[in-house]
This record gives structure tokens, sequence and C-alpha cells, in this order.
């Protein structure tokens, strides 16, 4: 059974801010990525690449086996986005926040959902923000399209990658 803890949003690829949430189990990017790419839905594709921001990782690498082959990654340099694309072989790009692995368990649970809700508009960074400075709230009314939570504009340039 997948330890994965990865929700994908129901918008379609690139209509949101965001595509969905991961929230991995510790800082290590090798093992969490080599788990994520592994129990990746199959209907999406499969993960060829990912790109990441390096503050929510204690590691670095290049390359990360993966059952059976090796996935090229790479980081943002100078980058605090709170993010991890992955682009498939179907040639799409998932644009997926990444939960800090310390949230408990409904910090995890309100950043996912706020993730994967539908019209979200929120950057990762301000959605983490929310999340830990908040008090406690119902997460499916805090990120409803109705709550009337603050919208920022898309800043993302592209959402489709030729790597």
């Amino acid at each position: 059974m997948s330890t994965v803890r990865l929700a994908l949003g129901s918008a379609g690829l690139g209509r949101d801010q965001l595509d969905g949430g991961w929230w991995p189990r510790s800082r290590h990017l090798a093992t969490e990525f080599a788990d994520l790419v592994d129990h990746f839905p199959p209907e999406h594709g499969r993960v060829v690449r990912g790109l990441y921001s390096p503050p929510d990782w204690d590691d670095a690498p290049r390359r990360v086996a993966v059952t059976g082959r090796s996935v090229k990654v790479g980081m943002f340099p100078r980058d605090d986005t709170h993010v991890i694309y992955l682009t498939t072989s179907n040639r799409d790009v998932y644009c997926l926040l990444v939960v800090p692995a310390s949230f408990d368990e409904a910090q995890g649970a309100e950043a996912l959902l706020a993730a994967t809700t539908r019209g979200n508009r929120h950057s990762a960074g301000d959605l983490l923000e929310v999340v830990t400075d908040e008090l406690p709230v119902d997460p499916a009314r805090r990120w409803s399209a109705a709550s009337g939570t603050t919208s920022r504009p898309r800043t993302r340039g592209h959402r489709s990658a030729r790597t």
C-alpha cells in the first residue's frame, strides 16, 4: 500500500493556481520523490522529471532512483515557492503544493484541501501561511469558491514543458 499523501484537483490541469498538493513524510527528497513517482496515478502519465523548491528539502539530488529507472530532478535557484512541478510522459506539467512534513494532521489535511479546491488562486506560500497562522476552522468552508477568501492573480507563465 502506498504511503504517498497526494491530492490532485478536479478542475483540470492548469486551470487553477495549483493542480494539487503533496504531503511528504520527511525532508529527504530522494526518498519522498521516489515514493511519489512510484505511486503517481498511472492515468495521469508516468513522471519523467521533477523541478522543486530547494528550501523544502535537506538534500539536492540530480537524479532519483525509482522502480526500474531513474528520474531527473532539478531545483529553482534561490526559490521559496513551496511547489514541485512534475512533468509526465503525456507532456503535462503538474504544479503541486509541497506541504511541510512537519504539519500536523489538521494542517496537512487543510493544505491538501485548499490546494485541490476548484478556483484556487492562492500561491503556495500564501496558502501555507494561512494554514499555519489562522485559528482552526472548517477547512471545507474556508477554501470553497464562495467563501470570499483573498484571491491572487495567476503568476505562473507556462503549464506544459517539453523536457
